[in-house]
This record gives C-alpha cells, structure tokens and sequence, in this order.
C-alpha cells in the first residue's frame, strides 16, 4: 500500500481548528468539506483518462477527459458522508456508492450493516471516504468487500490516521494484487486504550452530526 500525507499548510491550518475541541459542528462540517477537497486533489492524480478531441476558437487539439467506466466514490456511512461533498465538487461525473460499517466499541470489530453498491465493480476506481483511519478494521474490511466485487484501483482518503492502523492494512492486504494507495492529511502519534486516534479529534462522526 501506498501512503501520501499531503503535508500543505492549508491542510496543517485546517486540521488545526479540527481538533479544536471548541470548534461547532457547523464550522467541523464546513473544515471537513473543504479539507477533502484539498486532500482529494492528491488523491485523483492517477484517475484515469482517455483522449478527447475538440476544437478551441483557434485550433483543433487534443485535450483527455475522464475514462469510463467512472470511477466511483464510495463514503463510508454515517461520517464518510460528511466528506462526500468536498470530494463530489472535485470529481463531479463521478458515481457514488455507500457501504454502512461500524466499529464494535468492545472488540475494536468492523461490522457492516448497509451496502449500496452496484454488483459488478469490474473495472472500476474507487476512491473509498472515512474521516479517521484508527484500528484499521473498517477499512480493511470496506476495501476487501470492492475488491471481491472486481474493483481494480482503490484509493483510501482519510482526515487523519493513526500508525498502528496503517500497519494493520499491510498486514491485511498483504496478499491483494489490486493497488492500493491511502491519502490522509496526517498520521498521529498512536491509539488510545479505546481505539481512538491521539491526539486526534475526537468521534468524527459526532463532531459532523451530534450525538445518536
């Protein structure tokens, strides 16, 4: 696996005010749009394209556009969703899939518990959406469950990560022979005794929508 921290000051000042414990859910949700999209920039390096002919008023000339099949965002439900807009703004044509997964507070588990996703993904890019990358399980779990359905390239874009949970999908993908590259705007220190990133920013999930 592949992992790019975009160190940009932008970012820096962004996830800054993020962590910031005084900071409201409207100006949380607001940051997170605008950070993803900062992060999806690096994220879509590699998105595919084919040629495109066209005219200017000048002259003919051959410019790309984004290849078919499109490539396909998939946000993790509920925080994943707090993302989706940043990365939609940047990739407009492309198509959006939801996989509903959630952490088990006692075993540190992922468990899923909705999926609308097409069939087929043969083919496809995928760029997956969680807000934290912290035990690692959710991920692991949301990128074996694109692969099995044919995803070929999966890009992961995460505000934050934690070292133990990178390495955990090494480990887990170890023996993938689809490519796979994470995105996030920092690694941290480490986790906590319950699962969370330190210094982190807390529950990312009720940070964006409140407590349920």
């Amino acid at each position: 696996m592949r992992v790019h921290v975009a160190d940009h000051r932008l970012i820096s000042h962004k996830l800054t005010y993020l962590r910031d414990k005084r900071t409201d859910s409207p100006t949380f949700r607001r940051l997170v749009d605008e950070l993803v999209t900062l992060l999806a920039y690096e994220a879509t390096r590699d998105v595919r394209v084919e040629p495109f002919d066209i005219e200017t008023p000048v002259a003919p000339t051959t410019g790309i556009k984004l290849a078919r099949p499109k490539p396909l965002v998939v946000p993790i439900l509920r925080a994943g969703l707090g993302m989706l807009d940043g990365m939609v703004r940047l990739l407009p044509t492309a198509e959006v899939g939801f996989l509903g997964m959630m952490r088990n507070e006692q075993t540190l588990e992922a468990i899923t518990y909705a999926n609308r996703l097409p069939d087929d993904l043969s083919g496809r890019q995928c760029y997956v959406l969680d807000p934290m990358l912290a035990t690692g399980g959710t991920l692991a779990m949301a990128i074996h469950y694109l692969v099995d359905r044919g995803a070929d390239d999966i890009t992961a874009i995460t505000l934050l990560a934690a070292p133990e949970g990178i390495a955990h999908i090494e480990r887990e993908l170890s023996g993938l022979q689809v490519p796979v590259n994470l995105v996030t705007g920092a690694v941290d220190e480490r986790l906590d005794e319950q699962g969370y990133i330190v210094p982190g920013l807390g529950d990312a999930g009720d940070r964006l929508y409140g407590l349920v």
